[in-house]
């Protein structure tokens, strides 16, 4: 009787390899099988869930290299034979079975089909028994992948005892081993919530800032962990991978999350030929994803011979290796470049050096505290994931100490270009001016100067825009002004002037500038020279002037002069190139033609200012620094800024 109890079927059950469906038949004669018994010992344990309840298989009891189909058979007699009773299989096999009671098939687990065999990893599984009179005699036919006995040195069949009870101890002992799963799976979805928020850092650094591609690569590698990850957990609780799940990981996720973790590190520490080390990794990569697809169905044993494993399994350790040692490379450079950052990350790395090959290194591969499983694996990659944490909070705090700077630095050079750019214009006798300026960012590249002459009758005015923007264009235009005012004390030629200019961009290299020089006699006399800036307007038709080249291009440049009478009335328009430059949402630029519109348009009267043209360009599109000065000759004295 078994009353509220289970009995663990240890047997010796009958054994036998091969396959016969006459094997499931109650009358079939076993006597002249092997005999196989399934009582656990202290010794051997569960290599995943670390429990005793393990028992090795037929590869380590007799059968070693037997891989395909294999039968147990069982006699179980039972003095209450009315009594419903259910039969759970244990949740640790190799890697399919079917159950036959008194011939006839009362469950499975994997698809048995004319074609083959489809295995699932393995589930803790209970059927139930029909009541029968008599014995009941119990066939189990296995079926083992000729790639699982790579995997494990003693695979092969039932790693412990079918129990037979009362379906509700039964239903108690399957909540055990459910339990059992979800202890062991604790630390995984640990693994996988600690990488959803990395990952989620990951998108919002590269979002912040997409210029640096450790971010991106810290984004990938966490994908590529998360979804091995998956493809390890889903297994324990559903068969939705089926028999693909080893190959999926081994073929594919583990040698891509290898790759992407090397390239992080590498764009992290920033190193140099970048192209090259791609090229090395993905093709490791690829290497090792071949040669562990080799080992697993369906290639091995069908595709590739079985003895081939004594020549893949080195390739595929070697080229691991090889891996490990590009990491290893990676981390010194990484260390020689930044010792800081690369001593803190050094024991991450090693951890992960040496989660590839435990077994290699006589390292243990899983430790159970408290019950629950963490490998050596999630140890490296939580431990990782700390340090990069670390590392993105110091390189942040960096970033934002030189972001500070930067703004301090903007700042200063902006205050003194507004210094440099003059806002209260001179007042010259008989000329009325008027200037606008708008620079594209906080610190532009255009400028202008207007120094009066002596007797406030005469004035230079001088306009141009430096190539780039920002800060360096800032100290540039220092820099010219500077040169300009100096030259103002010696000489009035605007010629000479562009000529002290280039000499002195010429000199620093790599400094270039379009520039105009005007000087306005008392009486209207106008000497222009020009180095590549825009030709002005007078009374709204473009000055026909020759082109010539930039400021900072060659030493002995020679620039266009030309000499021309303002008259009473007459309107001399400066612009900087922003104006034509300015581009719609449609990518349409402003154009000249729309500047020579705007100045033929106006009244005689009523010219266009250069307040009206700064604004139509700047509403258009500002794409430039903008930069408008009107100078109009009149009896008059008045200043206008814009």
């Amino acid at each position: 009787m078994l009353g509220d109890a289970t009995v663990p079927l240890t047997g010796p059950w009958k054994f036998h390899t091969g396959d016969n469906m006459a094997w499931a038949q109650p009358g079939f004669d076993d006597s002249a099988w092997a005999t196989m018994d399934l009582t656990p010992t202290s010794g051997p344990y569960h290599p995943i869930f670390g429990n005793g309840e393990y028992v090795p298989g037929w590869t380590a009891r007799g059968y070693k290299g037997t891989s395909g189909y294999a039968w147990y058979r069982l006699r179980v007699n039972l003095e209450d034979s009315q009594t419903a009773l259910t039969l759970k299989m244990p949740d640790n096999f190799d890697d399919a079975y079917q159950i036959y009671l008194n011939g006839r098939l009362i469950g499975e687990f994997g698809r048995f089909t004319a074609n083959g065999v489809t295995a699932y990893s393995p589930l803790p599984r209970a059927f139930p028994v029909p009541a029968d009179r008599g014995p009941l005699i119990f066939a189990i036919r296995m079926f083992m992948l000729p790639s699982t006995s790579l995997q494990s040195p003693d695979a092969g069949g039932l790693h412990g005892p079918p129990q037979l009870g009362h379906a509700s101890t039964i239903a108690g002992l399957m909540r055990l081993d459910w339990d059992t799963r979800d202890r062991y799976c604790f630390s995984l979805f640990l693994e996988m919530a600690i990488l959803l928020l990395a990952l989620a850092v990951a998108i919002g650094l590269f979002w912040l800032d997409p210029t640096e591609p450790s971010y991106l690569w810290l984004g990938l590698t966490c994908v590529a962990i998360l979804a091995d990850l998956t493809s390890i957990v889903l297994p324990f609780y559903t068969t939705w991978l089926g028999g693909g799940l080893p190959f999926l990981l081994d073929a594919i996720l583990t040698p891509a999350v290898i790759g992407l973790a090397i390239l992080f590190w590498a764009h992290w520490f920033r190193l140099g030929r970048m192209a090259r080390l791609h090229r090395i990794v993905w093709t490791l990569t690829a290497l090792l994803g071949i040669s562990r697809a080799m080992l697993r169905m369906p290639f091995y044993g069908v595709l590739v011979p079985a003895h081939a494993i004594v020549w893949l399994v080195p390739l595929t350790l070697i080229v691991n290796l090889l891996l490990c040692a590009l990491l290893v490379w990676v981390t010194v450079q990484g260390i020689r470049k930044d010792r800081r950052e690369g001593w803190l990350a050094l024991p991450a790395l090693i951890l992960v050096v040496l989660s590839q090959a435990p077994a290699a290194l006589h390292l243990p591969a899983n430790f159970f505290p408290f019950g629950i499983r963490i490998s050596l694996g999630q140890i490296a990659t939580i431990l990782s994931l700390i340090m990069i944490t670390v590392l993105l909070l110091r390189r942040f705090l960096l970033a934002q100490r030189e972001r500070e700077q930067w703004r301090q630095e903007i700042e200063q050079a902006r205050q003194v270009q507004q210094m440099l750019i003059p806002e209260a214009l001179p007042v010259i006798t008989g000329l009325t001016i008027e200037s606008v300026y708008r620079p594209a960012q906080q610190v532009g590249g255009d400028f202008f100067q207007i120094i009066p002459g002596s007797a406030n009758d005469s004035v230079l005015i001088v306009a141009g825009d430096v190539t780039g923007h920002g800060l360096k264009a800032g100290m540039l235009v220092a820099l010219i002004i500077g040169v300009i005012r100096n030259e103002n004390a010696h000489t009035k030629d605007p010629l000479s002037i562009l000529q002290a200019l280039n000499r002195t961009l010429c000199e620093r290299r790599h400094a270039h500038a379009t520039c105009l020089a005007l000087q306005i006699e008392a009486n209207g006399a106008a000497t222009l020279a020009n180095a590549g800036h825009l030709p002005p307007y007078l009374n709204g038709n473009e000055l026909p002037m020759e082109g010539a080249m930039l400021l900072g291009m060659m030493e002995d440049a020679e620039f266009s002069v030309m000499h021309f009478q303002l008259q009473l009335g007459d309107v001399l328009m400066l612009m900087s190139d922003g104006i034509s430059e300015a581009q719609d949402e449609h990518g349409q630029l402003f154009g000249f033609e729309r500047i020579s519109e705007m100045l033929r348009a106006a009244k005689p009267q009523e010219p266009v200012s250069a307040a009206a043209i700064a604004a139509a360009a700047q509403n258009f599109g500002q794409e430039d620094d903008i930069s408008v000065l009107a100078v109009t000759r009149t009896l008059n004295r008045e200043v206008v800024v814009g």
